[in-house]
């Protein structure tokens, strides 16, 4: 159902009259009374002290102050009504919440933003980062991508990213590194690491075991350790040590030289990023989803 214009009093009625050029015609289109709208013009004649409309039997015509007063009038009721209808849009736009951590977010998410707003401008997504987000979703517009293993996520998953980690670290701290590192190299160096106890990903430990390396506890320098991942990988980009990359998070880093690699790659497919949202999802959240899927190996 069409939304009512906003009540502009006198400015809406005299706009209607000079457009239309009949105070009979301006009162059906304004669901006025032709007295009624009589009334008002005679009122703003009084307060201005010179007539407006040169009345004759087949409707009016504006006088020269009348002509003046009337585009005054008429453009600013078209952008109001302009604004009324955008403030309206903005308004009734349906709403998709994401659920996710604040890696996905800041180092996924965020460089692909604009994509999904030129794809779909129409919505209003929220994006709802917590460091360990519940895999569950409840409602019909959210959407919710976690990390865990392919358990954790339950069924009707969808795996995003995969686990596979390789160090990185920035160009100038790679240049105090020999070159091509071996792990006794980098077991030597100041690693970056990501504290989170509920954390069922790699950590520099599990490296180190999958490669067959234990880390010694002689080492040059003492490392650094932060409990979110974006601070892991500003920490590497500003040269205070090597971290653990997880690829779809930081392969832009790597691919404009922000990054560079500094050791092997290994892989858990079992665990990565999981797409949930509810087999009852509403359609806003399914073009989220779309979408998602669509970038996926991007």
């Amino acid at each position: 159902m069409a939304e009512h214009p906003l009540d502009l009093g006198w400015l809406r009625i005299f706009a209607e009259v000079g457009k239309s050029g009949n105070l009979t015609v301006a009162a059906e289109r304004l669901k006025l009374t032709q007295p009624g709208v009589s009334y008002q013009i005679r009122r703003i004649e009084e307060q201005l002290g010179v007539p407006l409309l040169i009345r004759h039997h087949r409707g009016i015509d504006l006088t020269q102050e009348g002509k003046r007063l009337h585009a005054l009038a008429l453009r600013q009721v078209e952008e109001i009504d302009a604004l009324a209808r955008e403030i309206r849009g903005t308004r009734n736009r349906p709403t998709v919440r994401l659920h996710t951590d604040y890696a996905f977010a800041s180092l996924w998410m965020m460089p692909r933003m604009q994509s999904f707003r030129d794809r779909h401008p129409e919505i209003n997504l929220q994006i709802i980062a917590t460091q360990n987000p519940a895999v569950q979703v409840k409602e019909t517009d959210d959407v919710s991508v976690t990390f865990g293993s392919r358990a954790e996520a339950g069924p009707g998953a969808i795996l995003l990213l995969s686990e596979q980690v390789t160090p990185v670290c920035a160009p100038g701290f790679a240049a105090r590194l020999t070159e091509n590192p071996t792990m006794a190299d980098l077991a030597r160096t100041r690693l970056i690491h990501l504290d989170n106890a509920a954390a069922s990903w790699f950590d520099w430990s599990h490296y180190f075991l999958q490669l067959g390396h234990q880390r010694a506890g002689n080492r040059d320098e003492g490392d650094l350790s932060f409990n979110t991942y974006s601070l892991v990988i500003q920490a590497a980009i500003g040269e205070q040590g090597v971290a653990l990359g997880w690829a779809g998070l930081v392969d832009p880093l790597i691919e404009s030289g922000v990054l560079v690699t500094a050791g092997p790659t290994i892989s858990a497919e079992d665990r990565g990023y999981w797409l949930v949202a509810s087999p009852r999802k509403q359609a806003s959240a399914e073009k989220l989803v779309t979408w998602l899927l669509d970038h996926q190996s991007h």
